[in-house]
């Protein structure tokens, strides 16, 4: 099971995440995001990253992401635009026709709000990764039901709006037993 933690913000956070088998991470680069990481700084955590762990940059829009996008493994935005390594973020299909690496359903749209998820996700093709409110209560249910590929995780690891390092120790156990 492919486990991504997203809206790291330093080092320490990178270092974590690798010791406790996450496979990836992400970093976001959207100004409105309550875990937004200014371009410069993104671009240090990637190449931090680099060999590592596979690195994200995350936004709603690719002008979010531009600045910092070339430093990073992967590009997730919530946008339809062709890009090599383009993870497609929606609560809808992936429309006929994209290309992406990677499909993420996160009908919170960044916001950690857990709801239900469609029928129609067992049908979508390709690498699926679900997101949306997700901690180490839910995700074994989650990943039961729907049989992602993998599982993204922010706001389920965070106590009084950050990184908790148990947290994140706790949810990747949750996964990697239920698998």
């Amino acid at each position: 099971m492919f486990v991504k933690v997203c809206g790291l913000v330093d080092t320490a956070q990178i270092d974590k995440a690798i010791e406790y088998g996450y496979n990836a991470i992400g970093v976001v680069t959207y100004h409105k995001s309550i875990r937004y990481c200014p371009p410069e700084k993104a671009i240090k955590l990637a190449e931090y990253a680099r060999g590592k762990i596979d690195s994200f940059v995350v936004g709603l829009h690719y002008s979010d992401v531009e600045a910092a996008a070339d430093a990073f493994d992967y590009i997730q935005i919530y946008e339809r635009k062709q890009l090599t390594n383009l993870v497609f973020a929606s609560s809808e299909k992936p429309p006929e026709g994209l290309n992406y690496s990677y499909f993420m359903y996160d009908t919170s749209v960044g916001s950690g709000v857990f709801k239900t998820f469609p029928k129609w996700l067992k049908d979508v093709e390709g690498r699926l990764i679900v997101a949306g409110g997700l901690d180490k209560e839910n995700v074994c249910n989650v990943i039961r039901k729907i049989k992602p590929f993998g599982v993204d995780v922010s706001s389920g690891v965070e106590k009084d709006g950050a990184k908790n390092f148990e947290l994140m120790q706790d949810f990747i156990g949750a996964v990697r037993n239920c698998s």
